[in-house]
C-alpha cells in the first residue's frame, strides 16, 4: 500500500434468525466481528482506535463470503471456518489469538489454560485483556474461554451472546 493510500475497510451486516451483527474486512481478510445487536458505531469506534488511517465503506458484496460462513455456523451447519483474517495486535495479543484458534468446537478452556498454552502461566490477567481485545470473535473463538470455576465472564459481545454461542455449539 502506498503511503498516500488509505486502507479500506468494507463493512456489512448479518441479520439472520435473531442474530444481528456487523462484519468488517480488508482486502486481506475479516478484521472485525461486531457484537450482537450493536450499531455501526461499534465498528466506527474500533476503526478509529485500532486502524485510524482506514476508510470505512459499506459494501455487502465484499462481506458476503464472510457472511455465508458465519450464517452457516449460526445455523449449526459449520464447525470450522476457512476464511482469511486480518488481525493486527501486539505480539502477545497475537499469540493469545493464535491459541484461541486451537480450541475445538463445542469445548471450553479457562483463561489459565490459555496462559499455560502460550507458556506465560503468570499472565492470566494479560491473557484476559488480550482475549477482550480480539476483534474477530466467533472466528477466533474467545467465547470458548471461561473462568476456572466454570463461570461465564468477560466477553466483548456480552454474556447473553456468549451463552448463546456456547449453547449453539453444545447442540
Amino acid at each position: 500500500m502506498k503511503n498516500n493510500q488509505k486502507e479500506i475497510i468494507y463493512y456489512g451486516k448479518i441479520e439472520h434468525n435473531n442474530w444481528s451483527m456487523y462484519l468488517a474486512a480488508t482486502d486481506n481478510g475479516l478484521c472485525y466481528v461486531g457484537s450482537q445487536d450493536k450499531g455501526l458505531d461499534e465498528i466506527e469506534t474500533w476503526t478509529a482506535k485500532k486502524r485510524a488511517d482506514a476508510k470505512l465503506i459499506h459494501d455487502e458484496e465484499k462481506i458476503n463470503v464472510y457472511k455465508k460462513q458465519l450464517v452457516s455456523y449460526l445455523d449449526g451447519e459449520r464447525k470450522e471456518f476457512d476464511l482469511p483474517v486480518d488481525l493486527k495486535g501486539t505480539a502477545f495479543q497475537e499469540s493469545v489469538w493464535e491459541a484461541l484458534q486451537h480450541i475445538p468446537y463445542g469445548k471450553t478452556v479457562s483463561y489459565m489454560d490459555i496462559a499455560e498454552k502460550i507458556e506465560k502461566p503468570k499472565a492470566v490477567r494479560a491473557v484476559g485483556a488480550a482475549i477482550g481485545a480480539n476483534p474477530v470473535m466467533i472466528l477466533v473463538p474467545c467465547h470458548r474461554v471461561i473462568a476456572k470455576d466454570g463461570k461465564l465472564i468477560g466477553f466483548r459481545g456480552g454474556i447473553p451472546m456468549k451463552e448463546r454461542l456456547l449453547a449453539l455449539e453444545q447442540g
